[in-house]
């Protein structure tokens, strides 16, 4: 069983880094990561994990100090510990996507109630682990929400995006079934289908879609948002959910599953 973290913690000597480098534990390619505890043994100990799995490692052990080192270095990925001295998490990652930083943010904390969830992910974050947790699961997903941010990055690039068995094709804002026969959206359904299948994986608050698709200055409400996304369902889902997934009390998330872009 893989060490975990939180409080009380195990001492160095009881990890094993050499037996955390499976393929699915390590960065898609040469990453840096950007490490947030104040708990200097916790910090140690996530640093060493990530460096021996091939990370480039930095840490911060405040919520200040992680601003200006996210700024300067621009790493590839933050692990964001939510209690922190002078900033806390929730507000260096609310700062951060006002500055446009986009990489993925990861939160550790004890805090695992689902409104303590929401927030966190409503204000940007990737992901959530709540305190104790296993260092070969914050591996796992981290190099997770490194493929899909890669994935994401080249779906806003790509002219095409492909998902189960239909093709979009962004320039002519068409999409087609796997039968070649195009698919009737309204202009509105296809701007909400792409802005989906560019933040596949990701989960979107209602406000996040109105701001992505509407505009910040749109009047849209959320249950506006709701009623697209039904009727953006029953043109591409033959089954409820399938692509489409409804997260209670926030929005909703496009499903990695097979996407890709072409």
């Amino acid at each position: 069983m893989g060490a975990r973290f939180g409080k009380p913690i195990l001492p160095l000597h009881s990890f094993t880094p050499g037996l955390m480098n499976p393929q699915t534990l390590a960065p898609p390619s040469e990453k840096t990561v950007l490490i947030v505890e104040d708990d200097p043994t916790l910090l140690r100990g996530i640093t060493d994990n990530f460096a021996s799995s091939g990370y480039s490692v930095q840490a911060a052990a405040d919520g200040e100090t992680a601003i200006e080192k996210a700024l300067m270095m621009k790493p590839s990925l933050i692990i964001l510990d939510v209690m922190l001295p002078r900033v806390n998490g929730y507000e260096v990652c609310r700062y951060l996507r006002q500055e446009n930083f986009t990489a993925p943010i990861i939160f550790l904390t004890a805090k695992g109630e689902e409104s303590d969830v929401l927030l966190g992910l409503g204000i940007g974050a990737d992901d959530y682990i709540a305190k104790p947790f296993s260092i070969r699961e914050l591996l796992a997903r981290s190099a997770a929400v490194l493929r899909r941010s890669a994935t994401n990055e080249s779906s806003s690039q790509a002219d095409e995006l492909s998902f189960g068995n239909y093709q979009l094709k962004k320039r002519s804002r068409r999409l087609r079934d796997g039968s070649g026969h195009l698919v009737s959206l309204s202009p509105r359904e296809y701007e909400l289908l792409q802005f989906f299948l560019e933040h596949r994986g990701r989960a979107l608050s209602r406000q996040q879609l109105i701001d992505g698709v509407w505009g910040y200055d749109s009047r849209v409400t959320p249950r506006s948002v709701d009623r697209f996304v039904t009727q953006l369902r029953k043109s591409i889902e033959s089954t409820p959910g399938e692509f489409i997934e409804t997260i209670r009390a926030f929005g909703y998330r496009f499903r990695v599953g097979d996407t890709s872009a072409a």
